[in-house]
């Protein structure tokens, strides 16, 4: 099988994703009217979504239950299990990435949080990196790239600016023994 899997994340140009209480308000200050940063491109070629707990609670305090009813969710955490709507709970990403990279299907999306993606690159787990970089400082709060044994190659593939400030950019991980 050769699905990819794909971190698809904003942070602040200081390299946060969310302040210490969660707290994601300043990624508001890029929406623009008609503007989805690729967004809806980027929707169709995944089918499955692997979100942290608390990443998942936030998505779902927004008031519109679980999105991508069209995909699989998958939801890791420690403390919760079984299913909320179409969101399945699972407590090993690491094995959760493993089983899905051999099954058939499209590309897989994560989404965060921090210590997720930080799992995943100690693991070598990724194979593309998307970073919006929002022109903000936030200057404390929750890294997007934790300190740790993460170090990878990347190949650049592209970087695309907007308007509003926002640069996106992508990344293919080399692989070892590529």
């Amino acid at each position: 099988m050769d699905r990819k899997l794909i971190l698809y994340i904003a942070m602040s140009l200081d390299g946060y994703i969310a302040k210490k209480d969660d707290n994601i308000d300043f990624l508001n200050m890029v929406e623009v009217p008609n503007e989805d940063y690729g967004y809806a491109d980027f929707l169709q070629g995944i089918d499955t979504v692997i979100w942290g707990r608390k990443t998942f609670d936030k998505v779902v305090s927004f008031g519109q239950g679980v999105p991508h009813q069209d995909k699989a969710v998958f939801v890791i955490s420690r403390t919760k299990e079984g299913k909320q709507e179409h969101a399945t709970f699972h407590n090993d990403v690491v094995d959760l990435v493993r089983t899905l990279k051999n099954q058939s299907g499209k590309s897989i999306y994560c989404d965060g949080g921090a210590e997720i993606v930080f799992e995943l690159l100690q693991h070598r787990m990724f194979d593309t990196v998307i970073v919006s970089v929002i022109p903000h400082l936030l200057g404390d709060g929750i890294r997007l790239f934790k300190e740790g044994n993460i170090e990878q190659n990347l190949r650049f593939k592209r970087a695309i600016t907007y308007p509003s400030g926002l640069v996106q950019l992508w990344y293919e991980v080399k692989k070892e023994n590529a």
